[in-house]
C-alpha cells in the first residue's frame, strides 16, 4: 500500500502513457493532414460528407491511440456521454462545436470554433453538437475535428440530468466508435 506522502508516478494512475497534450498534438497534426489532403482516399465519394447524418472514418489506430475524423450536422447530438477508460483531445477543422459539459452542479457550454483544441480527462461527461454559424451568409455544411482516443475506445456511458438536478447514469455500452453512433 503506497504512503499518501508518497508520489504516485502518473503511469499507476492513468490509463495511458499519453498525456493531454500528445493527444492534443496527434489531432492537431491528424487535421493537418486532412487539410492537405493525404487522406482523401478515406473521405465519402467525391468528398461531399452527408447533411443529415454524422460520419466518422479512423484515420489511424495502434495499441495507444485511436484517431478520428468525425463530421456534425445540425440537429445531431452525441448525448451526454463519457468516454469510459478513455482520455480525449479534438481539434476543429471547419465550422463549430458546441460542447456542453457536466460541471458537477449543471451544464457548462463552450464553443469549439476552426482552429480550437480541446481535451477531455477521465470522467468528462460531455454532449457535443454541431454549433450554427454566426453569420448567415458563411457557407454552410457539416463541422469537421478530428479526435483522439487513449487508450482506444471500448466503452461509453451515457447520462441524463435527475428531477433534482444531479447526473444519472443511463445506460452504458461496448462501443469502438467515437462520440455515440455516428
Amino acid at each position: 500500500m503506497l504512503s499518501p506522502s508518497v508520489a504516485v508516478p502518473v503511469s499507476l494512475v492513468s490509463p495511458t502513457p499519453l498525456r493531454p497534450a500528445d493527444l492534443l498534438r496527434l489531432t492537431d497534426q491528424g487535421a493537418a493532414d486532412v487539410l492537405d489532403g493525404r487522406h482523401d482516399a478515406l473521405l465519402p465519394p467525391g468528398g461531399v460528407f452527408p447533411t443529415s447524418e454524422r460520419w466518422c472514418v479512423r484515420l489511424h489506430s495502434d495499441d495507444l491511440v485511436d484517431l478520428w475524423l468525425i463530421s456534425w450536422v445540425p440537429d445531431k447530438s452525441t448525448e451526454l456521454h463519457d468516454h469510459a477508460g478513455s482520455l480525449g483531445a479534438l481539434t476543429v477543422l471547419s465550422g463549430s462545436l458546441s460542447e456542453y459539459r457536466w460541471n458537477g452542479d449543471g451544464l457548462h457550454h463552450r464553443r469549439l470554433d476552426a482552429g480550437d483544441q480541446a481535451s477531455f480527462p477521465l470522467g468528462w461527461v460531455h454532449d457535443v453538437t454541431h454549433a450554427p454559424a454566426g453569420d448567415p451568409i458563411t457557407v454552410t455544411g457539416p463541422t469537421l475535428s478530428v479526435h483522439a482516443y487513449s487508450p482506444p475506445l471500448t466503452a461509453m456511458s451515457y447520462y441524463g440530468i435527475s428531477d433534482d438536478g444531479g447526473l444519472r447514469r443511463v445506460r452504458s455500452v461496448l462501443t469502438d466508435l467515437p462520440e455515440g453512433d455516428a
